[in-house]
C-alpha cells in the first residue's frame, strides 16, 4: 500500500470509471465529485454531498486519492450533521 496517496502522473484520460467512483476535476482546483456518466465528449461529475452536476473533459479527471476521498466524505457527513444535506 506504499505510495497509494501519491499523485498519479497520467498523460492519457483514465479508463471509464464505474458510476459513483470519486474522481478529481483538476481543471477546477481539484474539485472532488462522483462519476455519473458520459455526456457526449464530457464526463459528468456530481458533488459528493449532492448538488448540480458539472461536465469536464476526461483529460482533466483523475481518480481521487484516499486522502481526497476521506476529505470529501467527511465534509458530506459534517454537512449532514448540520442539516444542510440529507
Amino acid at each position: 500500500m506504499y505510495g497509494e496517496n501519491l499523485r498519479p502522473n497520467i498523460q492519457e484520460p483514465p479508463a471509464l470509471p464505474a458510476p459513483g467512483t470519486l474522481m478529481v476535476d483538476t481543471s477546477r482546483a481539484d474539485r472532488v465529485g462522483e462519476f455519473r456518466g458520459v455526456a457526449g465528449p464530457y464526463w459528468s461529475l456530481r458533488p459528493v454531498g449532492g448538488g448540480a452536476e458539472w461536465e469536464v473533459e476526461p483529460r482533466h479527471v483523475r481518480p481521487a486519492l484516499l486522502i481526497e476521498q476521506l476529505r470529501a466524505r467527511t465534509a458530506r457527513l459534517n454537512a449532514r450533521s448540520r442539516g444542510e444535506v440529507l
